[in-house]
């Protein structure tokens, strides 16, 4: 994974901290687009049309997001998502510890088998992170799809931030301190342990990264302060805490949206998190959202 600044692709010259002129008119771009998107109409998943399918690529080209609404309920979620993430180019199911054989999450409040509470699947808010940030480096998370079968009684908001937009935030504070979040030990998540035995070891790793395949921008980031570990040096300290205020005063480009039954978002793996939330199960309104995980960032849409 190429984590070195100065080794910018071609066709992302803005990511170099030498190149001040590129950097200014991307991130003119960038911080022209304000406010939640329109979400992109979508009669079958399975059967993504042309244009549908134009229309989310430019949404997530321009924000590494774009929300979509489904026309009608899904006669099998598992497999028309995945059929969906295809129609996309995302092919690589990321299957986590308490994924479904599908690879397709149910992302609602149950018990995971597992010998720690994982926040998702209870009603509790969930902080600022990337998804996948505990991933080895060969099996980073680039691209996710959220679809919402049925939301809670109450709460359950998610926010939403561009990765890159945290990147320009950071950037323009101190350019040395993107230098070290590129840094190949900037950010370490210990090891897990499941039934007494490693699952995974201690995997260390960048916040922000170049992608080898196309020079794109990913990050890899939790707020969580347990079971984080910061490289222990001045600019990464500074760095970690420029981003934990950002989060604590706000930012004019954090979108709050709370999903409603058919809707959806995909991303390249933006900043997100989630407030907590209350079911009322008995009324129906239990809370269930369908996660996928993949390898691949979304391809850009065709030039038109």
């Amino acid at each position: 994974m190429n984590t070195i600044p100065d080794q910018v692709a071609p066709q992302h010259p803005h990511f170099s901290l030498d190149d001040d002129g590129s950097y200014a008119a991307w991130r003119a771009t960038k911080l022209a687009s304000r406010g939640m998107p329109e979400a992109v109409s979508i009669e079958n998943p399975a059967e993504l049309t042309a244009s549908a399918r134009e229309q989310l690529l430019r949404g997530c080209q321009a924000r590494n997001f774009a929300l979509f609404h489904l026309g009608g309920p899904i006669a099998d979620v598992e497999r028309d998502l995945r059929a969906f993430g295809r129609h996309l180019g995302l092919l690589d199911l990321d299957q986590n510890l308490c994924a479904e054989d599908s690879g397709i999450t149910a992302i609602t409040v149950k018990s995971t088998a597992t010998d720690h509470t994982y926040i998702p699947y209870t009603n509790r808010p969930l902080g600022w992170h990337t998804d996948g940030y505990y991933n080895a480096g060969e099996h980073q998370v680039r691209a996710w799809l959220l679809y919402c079968a049925q939301p809670a009684a109450q709460g359950g908001d998610n926010e939403l931030l561009d990765h890159e937009i945290a990147y320009i935030r950071i950037r323009d504070q101190n350019p040395e301190w993107i230098r070290a979040l590129m840094a190949a030990d900037a950010f370490t998540i210990p090891s897990n342990t499941e039934g007494g035995e490693q699952i995974r070891p201690d995997h260390g790793g960048p916040v922000f990264s170049l992608s080898p395949v196309d020079g794109s921008l990913h990050m890899r980031y939790s707020a969580r302060q347990r079971n984080v570990i910061w490289k222990d040096d001045a600019a990464t300290r500074d760095a970690a805490a420029f981003l934990l205020d950002m989060f604590k005063r706000g930012d004019d480009h954090i979108l709050r949206y709370r999903l409603q039954a058919g809707e959806g978002v995909i991303t390249n793996n933006i900043l997100h998190r989630r407030d907590g939330f209350r079911d009322d199960p008995t009324s129906g309104a239990k809370r269930l959202i369908y996660r996928a995980r993949y390898y691949q960032r979304l391809p850009l849409p065709k030039e038109t």
